[in-house]
């Protein structure tokens, strides 16, 4: 899988990473999280940029996330009902998502992306429900800016032991965001603070 990824991203660079994701999220089964934590070893290693890989992960989820949404404005819920499965959304995640919809509303437009299986789904039934481009965006976007930040801070910060990751989230699931989404995000902080230091004494 590792040699698999860094030949496509040789291959590609930035574009393949933002084409990856918009594929992922439009509903192709991708691994779109084994990915991001790969980029962000990485760019812990120097083979990539920190902040160009972020940027082209986060503009393919939001674009594929937004494609997703305008898919169900204009196609409906029988669209997806009976052509869902071509695009690997099954009955299954279907209803499940349908259920998540209806209790958590817009807010599993952001959580959606850390759960697989849901994220697909999210976008479409919020644009088949016909939620408006400006409160969708609003969650799905933030949701996309924390989802990529998560997964690519994690591959930074371990490093070779990137895959760790997968191992540790099959065994504890999503619970561990609940610990895991801080830690990024104050790392996150903390790094571009360091780095925006370390500018302000190199221009001195």
């Amino acid at each position: 899988m590792e040699q698999t990824l860094f030949e496509l991203l040789q291959q590609y660079g930035y574009i393949g990473i933002f084409l990856f994701l918009v594929l992922g999220i439009a509903g192709l089964p991708l691994p779109d999280e084994i990915l991001m934590t790969f980029l962000g070893y990485l760019t812990s290693i120097g083979q990539l940029n920190l902040y160009l890989t972020f940027l082209s992960s986060f503009l393919g989820s939001a674009c594929g996330i937004s494609i997703s949404y305008f898919l169900g404005v204009r196609l409906g819920y029988p669209f997806l009902k009976r052509y869902g499965g071509k695009i690997f959304i099954t009955r299954r995640r279907l209803r499940i998502t349908q259920l998540l919809f209806r209790k958590y509303g817009n807010w599993l437009l952001f959580a959606g992306y850390f759960i697989p299986g849901v994220r697909h789904v999210t976008a479409y039934l919020a644009g088949i429900s016909k939620i408006t481009f400006a409160r969708f965006s609003l969650f799905a976007y933030t949701g996309a800016f924390f989802w990529c930040a998560t997964f690519i801070g994690l591959g930074h910060m371990l490093g070779a032991n990137w895959e760790m990751v997968f191992d540790v989230m099959h065994k504890y699931g999503a619970r561990l965001l609940v610990i895991v989404l801080p830690v990024v995000l104050i790392w996150l902080f903390w790094y571009l603070r360091n780095q925006s230091n370390n500018s302000y004494h190199t221009k001195q």
